[in-house]
């Protein structure tokens, strides 16, 4: 499986064209699933839901002019059977996973057996993810919480960290999760956007001493591809790689 991880979706020329080139055709000829449920555990969650999937956000992933596209709620998996949604993720030529909470993603990634499924799907398919969805989608990431997340099926690593702002220092919990391990090295997202405070090349450097792996910090002009294992940068913006 081919994979296009990016800060917040497709957002230039650029990585639009990387994402037709792993696809190997047309958007417009290609089927896609988009997976919103990173997005739930967030205040305002199901509107933040419907403006990916038809809103004012849509044109960053799900409103490229797919051929078809359905939606794939991974919270709901486990209580269907297998036969009525592994053949539809096996058919889409493109697996679209939504930002969110990572922590929250991953963990219904691997109730729902998604992250047992993708290593065997078509080579041409492409897991696209955004955010969270990117993050996901590494062996392991860390993340920032003003609490630690409960419900959490796993055992987390969290110790206080003090990351700098403009509005000043920000006492937050760093968490440490394990995702579905399709790449060999970590992203962290959004940097230096105004949105994310927190997400500066100083606290984004402090996050990757605690990751074991090649860490990419990436703004949302920035995406990474990755196909048979051969890494590609592909940027409009501002990147870093941080090595362990």
């Amino acid at each position: 499986m081919k994979t296009l991880l990016t800060s917040s979706g497709i957002t230039n020329d650029s990585i639009r064209d990387a994402l037709v080139e792993l696809l190997g055709k047309p958007i417009a000829e290609s089927t896609a699933l988009f997976i919103p449920t990173a997005i739930y555990p967030f205040s305002g969650g199901a509107f933040g839901a419907y403006q990916a999937i038809n809103g004012e956000r849509s044109s960053l992933l799900a409103g490229l002019g797919w051929k078809s596209l359905g939606i794939l709620e991974l919270s709901v998996l486990p209580s269907i059977e297998e036969d009525a949604w592994v053949p539809m993720v096996r058919d889409a030529d493109a697996l679209l996973v939504w930002g969110g909470d990572p922590l929250f993603l991953a963990n219904w990634m691997r109730k729902s057996g998604l992250t047992d499924l993708l290593p065997t799907l078509r080579p041409e398919a492409v897991y696209v993810g955004t955010s969270a969805g990117a993050i996901a989608a590494t062996s392991t990431f860390v993340e920032t919480y003003t609490e630690p997340p409960r419900g959490a099926d796993e055992p987390l690593k969290s110790e206080d960290v003090v990351f700098s702002t403009p509005e000043g220092d920000v006492d937050r919990i760093l968490v440490t999760g394990q995702g579905a391990g399709l790449v060999d090295f970590a992203v962290i997202p959004h940097l230096e956007h105004p949105h994310h405070l927190d997400a500066s090349f100083a606290n984004a450097e402090k996050w990757a001493a605690h990751i074991p792996a090649p860490t990419y910090a990436i703004d949302d002009e920035t995406a990474i591809t990755v196909v048979d294992g051969n890494v590609q940068v592909v940027s409009e913006g501002q990147w870093k790689l941080f090595q362990p």
